[in-house]
């Protein structure tokens, strides 16, 4: 199983990025997969989860603001990040799980929310 992060980046206050999370060696529409993040000293946070029938679960400080989709086809779950926060600055993660344990994760990609 392999999950490998992308899209992360510098932004300003306000601003979107799209991230990319795209799996190989397993067809991950069989599986929970669900988005993390973490800032260095902190406990990780759940941020959203895509479930095997498609329904979608968000943390209450990103509900409104970030949309978990996949597609099938590519692998790929994604997710969108609009009207970004200073305080969504973190490394992300995903991983085969949501908002419990989780057998495998990406390397994860820096998000910085900076003006």
């Amino acid at each position: 199983v392999h999950l490998v992060e992308s899209g992360g980046g510098l932004v300003q206050p306000g601003g979107s990025l799209r991230l990319s999370c795209a799996a190989s060696r397993f067809t991950f529409s069989n599986y929970v997969i669900g988005w993390a993040r973490q800032v260095p000293g902190k406990a990780l946070e759940w941020v959203s989860g895509i479930y095997v029938d498609g329904k979608a679960y968000y943390a209450d400080f990103v509900k409104g603001r970030f949309t978990i989709s996949r597609d099938i086809a590519k692998n790929t779950v994604y997710l969108q990040m609009n009207s970004l926060k200073f305080e969504d600055t973190a490394m992300y993660y995903c991983a085969t799980g949501y908002e419990g344990p989780a057998d495998y994760w990406g390397q994860g990609t820096q998000v910085t929310v900076s003006s």
